[in-house]
């Protein structure tokens, strides 16, 4: 199902796609925020990785790439680049909302 956009010079394709760039970086940016939040419901920063979860959300993309007719290898390597960029998000705010306790004197 790709919703290709016939276009009658390579300055209209770009058009395009800095359209789906905005996009993209609106989505990524949202996908962000719910990190953080979860970051938030973590006790510890061993939660964060989530290696289940990670799998889990490769599988559903990976499906979707297939129903939607996206090339699944661009899916899977731009899916596991963004959740790598992610868990180290995570990490960092996970960091950020759960200090470590200061030693007692």
């Amino acid at each position: 199902m790709n919703a290709m956009i016939p276009c009658a010079s390579l300055d209209e394709v770009r058009t395009h796609i800095d359209r789906l760039d905005r996009e993209l970086v609106r989505l990524i940016a949202e996908r962000g925020a719910c990190v953080h939040q979860a970051a938030g419901f973590k006790r510890s920063a061993a939660e964060v990785p989530a290696p289940q979860r990670v799998a889990q959300v490769l599988a559903r993309v990976d499906a979707l790439a297939v129903e939607l007719g996206a090339d699944r290898r661009v899916v899977a390597a731009t899916w596991q680049a963004m959740i790598a960029a992610f868990i180290a998000a995570e990490q960092a705010a996970h960091a950020a909302l759960h200090p470590p306790a200061p030693p007692s004197p």
